[in-house]
């Protein structure tokens, strides 16, 4: 029986599918650039289409003003960040030394925002829209989590408010050290990350020493 072929009818749409979604990520790699450079404030969305190399009129069939653009963008950022942390917080095994698992961490998350600057950029500033201030709180919220979940083994008789405690430390000693590598490139960016997974290292150490010393 001959195999059924699609009418040329349905090629289009698919067609017109597929370079609708190019242009897309056109745009949305241009506003990344702009973000970064300018600020999301201060962007325009004449600015990223002269970034994309598309007319503002073209800019318009896809998205209808600027915030838009940055909630598209940070909706998929989130995305891949919500994978990052699944990857980067998994649960670790108990004998795993606590310098390996927050070099682990520190690492994925570092090759996450220094593939993506715009996410700090985005998330951090102070005039976001309101949606992606709301899907942030819940981002930060589930990566407080995932580090309680991380920390857990190494801190088994902690009780659960001093574990919660200990996983805001780290975040906000994390995103603190976030914007001191983003600011430098090349072997000076090497050398922060060294210092950020130093610092975390030092004020987890004490903590669990007695159960997990370093090099175990």
């Amino acid at each position: 029986m001959p195999a059924k072929t699609e009418k040329p009818g349905k090629e289009q749409p698919r067609r017109r599918q597929a370079r609708g979604e190019r242009r897309i990520a056109q745009l949305l790699e241009a506003a990344a650039s702009v973000f970064c450079t300018t600020g999301y404030a201060a962007a325009s969305t004449n600015a990223i289409a002269r970034e994309a190399g598309v007319s503002p009129g073209t800019l318009y069939q896809f998205f209808p003003n600027k915030e838009a653009i940055a909630i598209e963008l940070g909706e998929r950022l989130m995305h891949e960040m919500r994978q990052t942390y699944g990857e980067a917080l998994a649960p670790v095994d108990p004998a795993t030394p606590l310098e390996e698992a927050i070099e682990a961490a520190v690492d994925r998350f570092i090759d996450f925002n220094c593939r993506h600057p715009v996410f700090f950029t985005l998330m951090h500033g102070s005039d976001i829209p309101g949606r992606m201030a709301e899907e942030h709180d819940a981002l930060h919220a589930t990566l407080i989590g995932r580090v309680e979940t991380l920390l857990g083994p190494f801190l088994p008789d902690a009780p659960a408010a001093d574990v919660r405690r200990t996983a805001e430390v780290c975040v906000g000693i994390y995103k603190a050290g976030l914007e001191l590598v983003l600011t430098h490139e090349g072997a000076e960016r090497e050398a922060y990350v060294r210092e950020l997974k130093n610092v975390l290292i030092r004020y987890l150490d004490p903590l669990v020493v007695d159960q997990y010393p370093l090099g175990v």
